[in-house]
């Protein structure tokens, strides 16, 4: 079983490059973030046509999640209870036996943007719901862009990108009060020292030059995590296709496979 997170950066724009990762990936679970499209706008005969059905939260031109299966995912939760000014970056489903959570928290911009007390507050909530309806017996995966960097080895940043956005002990506090109720960060608990960069700017070759992020995380409750026999950042589909010449997106996708 395959089970992954992407943060696509438009549906539309990268339609083509999202159906070739599906038919080359063949995932059974996957959450999408930064749909930017309204849910009437969201292909979804495109995708069933790949063999896959959706459940969605969209939002015109921005943010927008959405958890894929391959049998029609049956919602539980759409939107984050309480945070609806924020957007479209929250929705729980029912997907292969797994209560499957698509995150997208919000980016902040830099801790003088008045937006960054926004994302606190955002934060704030979400840990708050995880910790109210975990339960660490059951299979549950939440899975996102955090806009987060856990720890000094998750940026190129290292250690001195400590106090910027993404880096700061506000935000590290918030994203750990999830690993505390109960969930495990997979790809951390796999790989105690390789940085695993998701995410990388568009600009100055930083792709090339490895100069990225880990923003995406793959959250599992313990029965879950004990099934994971991998995971991996799927690199190749942050390059531009060699087939269609279809665009990446600036996130790499974040796969596990389980048992």
């Amino acid at each position: 079983m395959i089970v992954a997170t992407w943060n696509v950066n438009g549906v539309r724009a990268r339609a083509v490059r999202i159906m070739e990762w599906l038919a080359e990936r063949k995932p059974d679970v996957v959450c999408f973030q930064e749909l930017k499209v309204k849910d009437e706008e969201f292909d979804k005969e495109a995708l069933a046509a790949s063999g896959y059905h959706a459940a969605i939260l969209g939002q015109a031109g921005w943010n927008g999640v959405a958890v894929v299966a391959r049998a029609q995912p049956e919602v539980i939760v759409r939107g984050l209870p309480g945070a609806d000014d924020a957007g479209a970056r929250f929705i729980t489903a029912k997907a292969a036996g797994i209560e499957v959570t698509s995150v997208y928290i919000p980016n902040g911009k830099s801790t003088s943007n008045p937006e960054f007390k926004g994302k606190l507050a955002w934060l704030e909530k979400f840990a708050a719901h995880v910790e109210s309806h975990a339960n660490p017996k059951t299979e549950s995966l939440i899975a996102g862009d955090f806009n987060v960097c856990r720890t000094d080895l998750d940026s190129y940043l290292g250690p001195r990108g400590k106090g910027s956005i993404f880096h700061t002990d506000e935000e590290r506090a918030l994203v750990a009060r999830i690993e505390a109720a109960g969930y495990v960060d997979t790809y951390r608990a796999k790989y105690a020292t390789e940085p695993g960069y998701s995410w990388w700017d568009y600009r100055a070759g930083a792709f090339h030059r490895k100069l990225g992020m880990r923003l995406d995380i793959l959250f599992a409750t313990p029965p879950l995590a004990a099934r994971v026999k991998d995971v991996f950042i799927d690199r190749e589909f942050r390059k531009k296709s060699k087939t269609s010449g279809a665009l990446p997106s600036d996130h790499a996708p974040v796969i596990a496979v389980l048992e």
